[in-house]
């Protein structure tokens, strides 16, 4: 099974830029779906983006649109997801998450999940 390790988070200022990284431990099918999602404390995790290589479809929910980019790196089995223009309501920990399904942008489509990374935006 793919195990997926987050690493980029940390503290920056609101206006500030992060980019998250992800790293698969095998190749993961590049049919497949890769998303970032985040959770805040006590809020639902939701997704923030998706990506599907082989279809070129990228997915983002409204409220990064613009702001963050999600790539990846299929010869290095990583996904990144680029966050500029970060504010305050952007402070989660965010969670990469593998999807056997093409263009899956909901929760239950995704059964493989990274420990998640911490990124706190101060006002």
């Amino acid at each position: 099974q793919v195990q997926l390790v987050e690493s980029g988070g940390g503290l920056v200022q609101a206006g500030g830029s992060l980019r998250l990284a992800c790293v698969a431990s095998e190749r993961t099918f590049s049919s497949r779906t890769m998303g970032w999602f985040r959770q805040a404390p006590g809020k639902e995790r939701d997704i923030v983006a998706s990506i599907t290589w082989s279809v070129n479809y990228t997915y983002y929910t409204d409220s990064v649109k613009g702001r963050f980019t999600i790539s990846r790196d299929n010869a290095k089995n990583t996904v990144y997801l680029q966050m500029n223009s970060l504010k305050p309501e952007d402070t989660a920990v965010y969670y990469c998450a593998f999807s056997p399904s093409v263009a899956a942008t909901v929760r239950n489509a995704y059964n493989v999940w990274g420990q998640g990374t911490q990124v706190t935006v101060s006002s």
